[in-house]
């Protein structure tokens, strides 16, 4: 066989494009035809998270997509049919945004364009912006099956969506009311409660009067919105506080608009809060809103759709803008002698979700679906176990938003997005909710029937997403097949938005829940511990990361460090690690390859195995035992970690080295043995690693030699390893342990003495009476000796008679290292007597600081334990270099 030569340097670029098109070009990604997969074969299936389809991937992506695709290569590789669909949301707010902040940039706007042609150009963005999405995806290794992708927009998914609103609106689910919303100016669009991010603001609280209306006196009110008073229609009190119980019944005047407001008695008002008396605007606060249904109070709405004031109040302030609104209130306030005072105060305020706008409560005509019986469906899930968190904590928030629901705002005020299907006759006031166009039907010609302007909000298409991409409400191969998926990957700030609505649905439509197991990621943050944004400027782009390290060093770092339901602190040079491993597997690999010139690879059941080829196929079958166990658990950090261990500590650092004993040996038979076992071995650990590091272990694999026994084409569809009992040699474990830790106490004397590697030294081992080991590590002198560099290995129940040597202690033995044979001693006693003394001076400056009261006070009690944790290892040293001083001294 002649010798494999790898790349001498490990350059991921040279073979990731090139492996990804042979995946995708081999149909390696999509699952077996649905027709052909047996009931009882159990198909994993993801369907992806859409990324937004104007958007990039950011590292939250990276770490989302990653864990998704090490599921997917794990479950593909265990034979089970593997599905997980890719995709893209319309995001219709911030995808109008997009084209309208280029039409602005071009000096018109939607209105100018006009509905159709603004949709038209909306698309051609969401083309633009797909690709780049797509190849994103590419770059980082997603497996995804892209002949299944679907659009939140596509015509499917619009079949889907007009299904499930007549469906509702059919079963008194949907409903449309005059109700107080949130809208946003900026977007022009009103938001579910959900879309309102509240943040702590610095505003101002303003004190003023309002007369009563029987010139009785005045009564003092504080208010953050002083603009709403010209839509007050009354104001109230606790009808618990007996400051203000002889106002109930009486009327006052509204400043600068002279109507008369009633006063009313409410036990929503706090009487610790302001002055008691609190203004009541229902058209622009949700709480005022409650207390005038209550007490049947006007509503008069004060706000246009951009956010100015409207015809409803004084001519003065009509088309101002808010905040200006509020400066002209308070200057007429105040000139009108009803000013009190002003003063700082601090409150938490709405803001839009994607454009960061104040959000205003405001009166409108809106579509809406009745939750509370969907949220019923969608907890009994729950607690019958059909849905599963990983953290469980999360349940938490999913149960609390559902047992609290409020009915859910669905209509937006956009033209991008599912257009609401309900058109208006207006000459007969008719209402025609329709799965069908009926301006097509013949029964209505002649009749000018106007469809519904608004669009669904975008979650509405997003909660469909399980059963939709599969060709719902078509009955179809894949949703048979397919249906319900099995895992979610998603972040925990969707939990409400997206995780808990896909459950509703699908109880609702399906019958059953879309997923088994919903994993929430934690987030990915900078090293001081902030969420990665634009604005702090501390975001990375993952496909800097793979240009710079590799897809496989992204995607292992991240599963690497994904501790279940924590967050990530991460920076650039975190990726280093994963990098580092994959340059690990090439050397190894490319070592290996090279040693196969004139070998033969003999079949596996034809291999005598010796003492250590049971030890790492024992460790290897533990590897695999851990990386099932862990993924079976979504304990991504542990899999990957039971990977890395035995790859780098196990094979490379241990059984590789111990083969040389065979490679450099003089028996070509004994060299084909080993040989054949590197390469049983290596070809196995590639398989194990492939979830998480796919590109190189493909590349490694495809150049692996031809193997007695038949090998898949492609490892991303090889068997997975899996637990083998005969493998299980936990004796010949036990003595292997004791054989490295033998080799480690002479390998750190040699550090210790700064010995060099190539020279040989003696060594003599003195084993405890009872010591189970004692007759393996002897039968092992040869190997010891290797790893040594050992020219003279002895073995006995007593300490050697001969002076010159130090003692390493270990479990069952004593290693005595003739030292004095290779070293100055004299040069080495004085150096180690100067070491000494350094160290007695840290040890004496560090018990210093422990007996100060002063720093065990401020000091955190990590830094404190930091400290005692140093002092306890400067005292071992010195206690060990005196040892060696006596000894080099005796």
């Amino acid at each position: 066989m002649k010798a494999i030569e790898l790349a001498k340097t490990f350059d991921h670029q040279d073979f990731e494009d090139r492996i990804y098109a042979m995946w995708k070009e081999g149909g390696y990604f999509a699952p077996s035809d649905p027709a052909k997969i047996a009931s009882d074969q159990n198909p994993f299936v993801i369907v992806i998270p859409p990324p937004n389809v104007t958007g990039v991937l950011h590292m939250g992506h990276g770490l989302n997509n990653s864990l998704q695709d090490v599921l997917i290569r794990y479950y593909r590789m265990l034979g089970r049919p593997t599905l997980w669909v890719p995709g893209t949301d319309h995001a219709g707010i911030a995808t109008q945004n997009v084209v309208e902040k280029k039409l602005r940039a071009k000096g018109t706007n939607r209105r100018e364009l006009g509905r159709e042609r603004f949709v038209e150009e909306t698309w051609k963005v969401k083309e633009e912006h797909h690709a780049i999405i797509t190849r994103q995806l590419e770059k980082i290794g997603a497996s995804c099956d892209w002949n299944r992708e679907r659009f939140t927009l596509d015509e499917g998914l619009s079949t889907a969506v007009r299904e499930v609103f007549v469906s509702l609106y059919e079963r008194g689910l949907i409903y449309r009311g005059n109700y107080l919303i949130n809208w946003c100016s900026s977007c022009g669009t009103a938001l579910s409660d959900d879309e309102v991010e509240h943040t702590e603001v610095n505003g101002r609280m303003y004190h003023y009067y309002y007369p009563l209306a029987d010139g009785s006196g005045q009564v003092e009110i504080a208010t953050t919105r002083p603009e709403t008073m010209l839509g007050d229609t009354g104001l109230a009190v606790n009808p618990k506080d007996t400051r203000y119980s002889h106002l109930v019944g009486k009327r006052a005047i509204l400043p600068l608009v002279g109507r008369e407001i009633p006063i009313v008695a409410d036990s929503y008002v706090s009487m610790e809060f302001g002055t008691g008396v609190v203004k009541v605007t229902p058209a622009h606060d949700p709480n005022d809103w409650e207390i005038g249904r209550r007490h049947e109070l006007e509503v008069v709405n004060i706000l246009n759709p951009d956010g100015t004031l409207n015809e409803n109040v004084p001519e003065a302030y009509r088309g101002l803008p808010v905040r200006d609104a509020r400066k002209a209130v308070i200057r007429d306030v105040q000139a009108a002698g009803l000013f009190i005072r002003d003063e700082e105060h601090r409150h938490q305020v709405g803001h839009c979700y994607r454009c960061d706008t104040r959000i205003e409560p405001f009166l409108s005509d809106q579509w809406f679906v009745r939750m509370k019986p969907l949220a019923e469906k969608a907890l009994g899930a729950w607690r019958r176990g059909e849905v599963q968190f990983y953290p469980q904590r999360w349940e938490n928030t999913y149960t609390n938003w559902l047992e609290n629901i409020r009915d859910w705002c669905i209509s937006r005020q956009l033209w991008w997005g599912h257009r609401i299907p309900v058109w208006y006759d207006d000459e007969t006031g008719e209402m025609i909710v329709s799965r069908t166009d009926p301006t097509e039907d013949p029964a209505n010609a002649g009749r000018t029937l106007r469809q519904d302007e608004d669009v669904v909000d975008t979650w509405f298409s997003s909660w469909l997403w399980p059963f939709s991409t599969l060709g719902w409400p078509d009955q179809t191969a894949d949703l048979a097949t397919f249906y319900p998926t099995t895992s979610l990957v998603t972040g925990y700030d969707i939990i409400f938005f997206w995780v808990a609505r896909m459950i509703m649905a699908g109880m609702e439509f399906m019958g059953k829940v879309p997923f088994r197991d919903i994993y929430i990621t934690g987030l990915v943050r900078d090293k001081q511990g902030r969420k990665m944004s634009k604005s702090l400027g501390n975001g990375m782009d993952p496909l800097d990361i793979v240009t710079r390290f590799g897809a496989d060093a992204l995607k292992f770092t991240l599963a690497f460090l994904a501790a279940k339901g924590q967050d990530i602190l991460l920076d650039e040079e975190d990726f280093h690690f994963g990098s580092k491993f994959a340059n690990k597997i090439w050397n190894a690999s490319r070592y290996l390859l090279m040693n196969l010139e004139g070998r033969t690879l003999l079949p596996r059941d034809e291999i005598e195995l010796k003492p250590i080829d049971r030890w790492i196929f024992h460790r290897l079958n533990e590897a695999v035992a851990e990386t099932h166990r862990a993924m079976e658990a979504y304990r991504f950090n542990d899999a990957s970690n039971a990977g890395y261990e035995f790859f780098w500590n196990d094979f490379c650092d241990w059984y590789i080295e111990a083969s040389k004993l065979s490679l450099y040996s003089e028996d070509e038979a004994e060299k084909d043995r080993a040989v054949s076992l590197l390469m049983y071995v290596l070809e196995e650990s590639l398989r194990l690693l492939h979830p998480f590091l796919s590109f190189i272990t493909e590349e490694i694999y495809q150049k692996l030699p031809e193997f007695p026994e038949p090998r898949s084409e492609s490892i991303i569809v090889a068997p997975y390893p899996r637990i083998q009992e005969e493998r299980s040699a936990p004796e010949v474990a036990r003595d292997v342990t004791a054989l490295q830790e033998l080799v480690r106490a002479v390998r750190t004397l040699r550090s210790e003495f700064t010995i060099p590697p190539s020279r040989e030294i003696a060594v003599h081992v003195r084993t405890e009476a009872g010591f189970v080991s004692a007759a393996f590590l002897e039968q092992q002198s040869p190997l010891i000796r290797m790893l040594t560099t050992a020219d003279r290995l002895t073995f006995s129940g007593a300490a050697p008679a001969e002076p010159g040597s130090i003692a390493a202690v270990g479990t069952g033995f004593e290693a005595y290292v003739f030292i004095r044979d290779v070293i100055d001693v004299a040069a080495e006693v004085a150096r180690l007597t100067k070491a000494v003394e350094k160290t007695r001076g840290q040890l004496v400056a560090s018990e210093k600081k422990l007996s100060n009261a002063g720093f065990l006070e401020k000091a955190g009690e990590e830094i404190v334990q930091k400290e005692r944790e140093k002092r306890d290892e400067l005292a071992r040293r010195i206690e060990k270099m005196t040892g060696y001083i006596t000894e080099l001294s005796g």
